[in-house]
């Protein structure tokens, strides 16, 4: 197995690339839960992608949890890709905004479909003062989350779809600035 993928690793795969104004992306998730880690899939789509814009850091971010708030707080803009629990069918996909997420971990909800990671985060990135000035989360609905490695059909459907979506986000944050 490439060291730089091991869940284990203390740098996430991709991370070595991140500078100063680059936007993270960071997909989270278990590849070896099927659709649990689609935010996986995604992130990988994009590393390879040569239109992928500059400024676009994708990072595998896989189940490594806490161990990902140094680099969360090292970066101002951030653009999570996650399963989530949308109550919508299998490969919905929802970009939520930083409103959207600052809804949802106000009242104490959890997003990700695997009930633990994004919102512990990001609630331990806050209380060590990160505030970016980008954050939203590109929630796409499981239909399968048990032991394999293959995404369910209607999640591997969304997979082009989701990453046409990170791209957007990523140009309108960078117009925007």
């Amino acid at each position: 197995m490439d060291e730089a993928l091991a869940v284990d690793s203390k740098v996430p795969f991709g991370a070595e690339m991140l500078r100063g104004k680059d936007i993270l992306v960071l997909g989270l998730g278990n590849i070896l839960l099927e659709d649990d880690g689609v935010g996986v899939h995604v992130v990988r789509r994009l590393a390879t992608d040569p239109n992928a814009p500059l400024g676009l850091c994708p990072v595998d971010g896989g189940t490594l949890g806490f161990r990902l708030t140094t680099l969360l707080t090292r970066s101002e803009a951030v653009l999570f890709v996650d399963a989530a629990q949308l109550d919508e069918p299998g490969g919905t996909i929802r970009l939520l905004d930083r409103s959207a997420l600052a809804d949802h971990v106000s009242r104490g909800g959890r997003m990700s479909a695997h009930e633990a990671g994004l919102v512990d985060l990001l609630t331990l990135a806050r209380m060590e003062g990160w505030r970016p000035r980008r954050l939203a989360l590109l929630g796409i609905q499981p239909q399968r989350i048990d032991w394999g490695e293959q995404l369910s059909e209607p999640v591997a459907r969304s997979l082009p779809v989701a990453c046409r979506a990170v791209v957007r986000t990523i140009l309108s944050w960078q117009s925007a600035a």
